[in-house]
């Protein structure tokens, strides 16, 4: 097996999910730390930068959110047929835009950040629930338009409650126990790297 061929089979993706607020970068960030510190050249698709290029005056409305996430995954999926593994940093608060990346990406794993509404909402560095309550935007995930959590992800973080680098050490042991890192560090180039899609409840 060439080495192209070994990092095509052995990238993965991770798709970081919860309400706004909720903590999803700073895990991203931890995260991403660790698996450079064990060789992995990992790429972030960050939802808002992502909009800056994608739609740069954006409504959030259905439609339009339809057609972002569909790009993202899209994005995504480009990326790890070409080896890269991903980090998919972004609310995606409809279940159907994860599960397509879900079906389209065979080694997903799809982390949740559980976080309290109230929690979010006194942290809002981004000022978006102050907006939805003030009038100046009418999709807020959680506060006028329905998240929906997860119903099986491979893996659950209380960010109320729980270190973000902690978090961090916990998804890597979770990508070690699907396989797709080993346990010492190093790169996620080989053939006993594989992620299958084995839905694990908390």
């Amino acid at each position: 097996m060439t080495t192209v061929e070994r990092r095509t089979k052995s990238a993965f993706a991770i798709w970081v999910t919860g309400l706004p607020a909720s903590g999803k970068s700073t895990l991203v960030a931890s995260l991403k730390a660790e698996l450079e510190n064990r060789g992995a050249d990992v790429a972030v698709l960050e939802s808002d930068s992502l909009r800056e290029i994608l739609t740069p005056n954006p409504r959030y409305g259905e439609k339009e959110r339809e057609l972002f996430y569909r790009q993202m995954t899209y994005i995504g999926t480009l990326l790890v047929d070409h080896g890269v593994p991903v980090i998919f940093d972004a609310t995606a608060n409809r279940r159907c835009y994860r599960d397509e990346a879900r079906a389209k990406i065979s080694r997903f794993l799809e982390v949740y950040i559980n976080c309290p509404l109230e929690v979010c909402m006194s942290r809002d560095p981004k000022g978006i629930y102050q907006k939805g309550r003030e009038g100046k935007s009418g999709t807020v995930p959680g506060l006028q338009t329905a998240y929906e959590a997860p119903e099986n992800p491979a893996l659950v973080i209380h960010s109320d409650r729980e270190a973000p680098q902690v978090a961090a050490q916990r998804v890597i042991a979770k990508l070690v126990e699907k396989g797709c890192l080993r346990d010492a560090p190093l790169t996620v180039h080989g053939e006993r790297n594989r992620c299958d899609q084995q839905k694990d409840q908390e």
